[in-house]
């Protein structure tokens, strides 16, 4: 089996822990993983257990003058190799120029960490995210003659979709997160062929128990809101914070805690302030994994906002613990949060609707621990993380053999003519 390298734009994340655990199963299985990482993890927010694999990553920043010199030189001796990508860079495509010249710059990089990993035996590469890692995954393994594969999750294939077409085009196969996601591939990219877009969900520990009731409303009583995720644009917090606004005009009693940090902390601030909601929502900061716990505990309803969203993780840690949830019918959420049944959806960008579910779901606390069972059933049925890691591991493993295997024919073909 060869050495797989591993890239994401910041490896490891607390916020991506599923890459973590796809690396371990991997070491389980006797696979050597280069772990690579384009940003140097923020090691004041990592747990204990992650301090090892920080140490042991290989990372792109600082860049390296001397080794950057020799990656441009590199692009100019394999040009042949790279022409198609730089065609496609410059001469095809709606990108703004801008977006060009920075897949320009990435494709260097490319070549810069191709020569990290050089010497190393790796014989593929799986980039996280179809952002920055996946084209730099894209040109390394171009040059070194290997394959690559990539996992897209949600805003990087529906917002952000950078030069996806040739990513898709290039890659050996593709895992994504959500059945919608693999049916918007195969629409928008109906040239892929589809045996090689794979559905591969992210899951929840199956031993996660459900949350001690340390806080029980009494009817009438305040209503906890809790929301888990990075403070940044696409995770509209402000909606969040209009629609406090909005219960507290209709007299909810309730508190709402944003847990979870990022560039947008400022703006939601002052936001807060102008709405008059200093003493009902609260920005709480990261808060490690390890400690979410009691925040689940002390909540009724677990809400999120995002505009764009794969399957989101919180959503199941929720539903794993008994908790109800409320998020936006976007994307692939509604295979995880079935109206009813497994928790509550609202009509996208209405906030309107929004606080209805809110008040809704506030008068029927006391009817909804069949739906909160119900919840927790499904989750560990479809998205239990043991069954799910080990699932990919073996798919992962079957499609990089079937690669090799098809790879080692040829090169017996080429030798023959």
């Amino acid at each position: 089996m060869p050495t797989v390298a591993y890239i994401a734009n910041q490896f490891p994340s607390p916020v991506e822990p599923y890459i973590v655990e796809e690396i371990r199963e991997l070491h389980k299985r006797g696979v050597e993983v280069v772990m690579c990482s384009g940003r140097r993890a923020e090691i004041m927010a990592l747990s204990p257990d992650l301090f090892r694999l920080a140490a042991d990553t290989v990372c792109l920043q600082p860049l390296r003058p001397w080794l950057l010199l020799r990656a441009g030189w590199l692009c100019v001796l394999k040009f042949s190799l790279l022409m198609d990508l730089l065609q496609r860079m410059f001469l095809r495509g709606t990108e703004p120029p801008l977006r060009r010249v920075r897949a320009l710059l990435h494709t260097g990089i490319g070549a810069y960490y191709a020569l990290l990993l050089k010497g190393r035996g790796v014989g593929h590469i799986h980039a996280h995210h179809g952002y920055f890692a996946s084209w730099v995954a894209t040109v390394a393994a171009r040059l070194l003659r290997i394959d690559f594969s990539m996992t897209l999750h949600g805003s990087d294939l529906l917002l952000h979709g950078a030069y996806l077409d040739t990513k898709l085009a290039h890659c050996s196969f593709c895992f994504t997160v959500s059945e919608y996601n693999r049916r918007y591939i195969l629409d928008h990219y109906p040239t892929i062929d589809p045996g090689k877009i794979i559905l591969q969900r992210i899951g929840v520990d199956p031993l996660c128990s459900v949350a001690p009731l340390i806080h029980r409303r009494t009817s009438g009583g305040c209503l906890v809101l809790l929301a888990v995720g990075r403070l940044h644009r696409v995770k509209d917090h402000a909606f969040l914070v209009q629609a406090c606004a909005l219960l507290k005009a209709n007299g909810v009693s309730f508190l709402c805690l944003i847990v979870g940090d990022g560039p947008e902390r400022k703006s939601l601030e002052q936001l807060i302030i102008d709405f008059g909601l200093p003493s009902e929502v609260k920005l709480l900061g990261y808060v490690p994994r390890e400690r979410l716990d009691s925040y689940y505990a002390i909540s009724d309803l677990v809400v999120l906002t995002s505009r764009s969203e794969g399957i989101p993780l919180v959503l199941m840690e929720a539903m794993a613990h008994g908790k109800t949830v409320l998020a936006p019918a976007i994307t692939g959420i509604p295979e995880l949060v079935l109206h009813g049944e497994t928790g509550f959806l609202y009509r996208p960008g209405s906030l309107e609707d929004f606080v209805a579910q809110v008040e809704f779901i506030r008068g029927a606390d006391a009817r909804l621990q069949r739906l909160q069972h119900t919840a927790r059933q499904y989750v560990l049925a479809y998205f239990n993380r043991n069954k799910n890691l080990e699932l990919f591991g073996d798919l992962f493993l079957e499609k990089i053999a079937a690669h090799l295997e098809g790879a080692c024919r040829e090169n017996l073909v080429l030798q023959q003519i």
